[in-house]
């Protein structure tokens, strides 16, 4: 599919992917989710990539949140479409064997915030602004909104921000733990491919265990959790990385992980 509003770079095994509609501060449309879809599909299945910076094109947006005025004609079925789509591609985003890593360059609002949430590990600029803000305007968060924030904050200051429909700085996000590290703006994607250097280094099977382990803990109570855990680290004791890595540990060299 050739993207109108997506750009999508690659950089060895890190990509960028952009979405690109600033005139709108990138707020999500059906072209833009119909995008989204194949773009994640395709990265999803791209075996030599492993880490995705998502960010906003512009200096005012990451993604401003969903389409208000498409929305604002939609009917009740049509809606559930519309949020059922954007829920997919989300959770495709956080369930697949890559690392996302959200560079919050601006507004996050709404579904632009969902999105983020979506992400492993979000970096934030510091003049950016962030919030769920749906119920000012009669409707709720539906890619994922309630259940990611709780998750993430906590219930009771989940609860606060979602019934006020706050918005909120990059310092009140990190103090909260929503996301992970605040930047200059002019440093945010310097810092974002830094993070994903360091990622890359790394075992590509191990990284994506441990992804899959977490999300699965998430789901589960801890004991179920925990033998997963066991599960999923005895199987990795199989592999060529496993080897390598404990054989360049021992000879005193850095390891060459080729993730089988």
């Amino acid at each position: 599919m050739e993207y109108k509003h997506l750009i999508l770079e690659r950089e060895g095994p890190m990509a960028v992917l952009t979405v690109n509609r600033p005139d709108a501060l990138n707020a999500l449309n059906s072209k833009v989710l119909e995008e989204l879809t194949d773009a994640v599909d395709g990265i999803s299945k791209d075996k030599e990539l492993r880490v995705v910076i998502l960010t906003g094109a512009g200096p005012k947006s990451f993604i401003a949140g969903a389409d208000i005025g498409e929305m604002a004609g939609l009917t009740p079925v049509e809606n559930r479409h519309f949020a059922g789509l954007g829920a997919a591609i989300l959770r495709k985003m956080e369930t697949m064997d890559k690392v996302w890593i959200a560079a919050i360059n601006g507004y996050a609002f709404g579904g632009g915030l969902e999105t983020a949430m979506a992400c492993d590990i979000r970096y934030m600029a510091e003049t950016a602004k962030v919030g769920l803000t749906e119920v000012s305007l009669g409707i709720m968060p539906a890619f994922g909104g309630t259940q990611r924030l709780p998750r993430l904050v906590g219930a009771g200051k989940a609860r606060e921000l979602i019934y006020t429909a706050a918005r909120f700085d990059a310092q009140e996000a990190l103090k909260i733990g929503l996301v992970q590290a605040v930047l200059p703006a002019d440093k945010l994607m310097a810092g974002a491919r830094e993070l994903a250097a360091k990622i890359v280094a790394n075992a590509p099977l191990a990284v994506a265990y441990c992804k899959a382990a977490i999300d699965r803990g998430l789901q589960e109570d801890f004991d179920r959790a925990q033998a997963q855990e066991i599960d999923a680290a005895s199987i990795l004791f199989s592999t060529e990385d496993k080897r390598e890595g404990l054989t360049a540990f021992v000879e005193k060299r850095k390891p060459t992980y080729k993730g089988r």
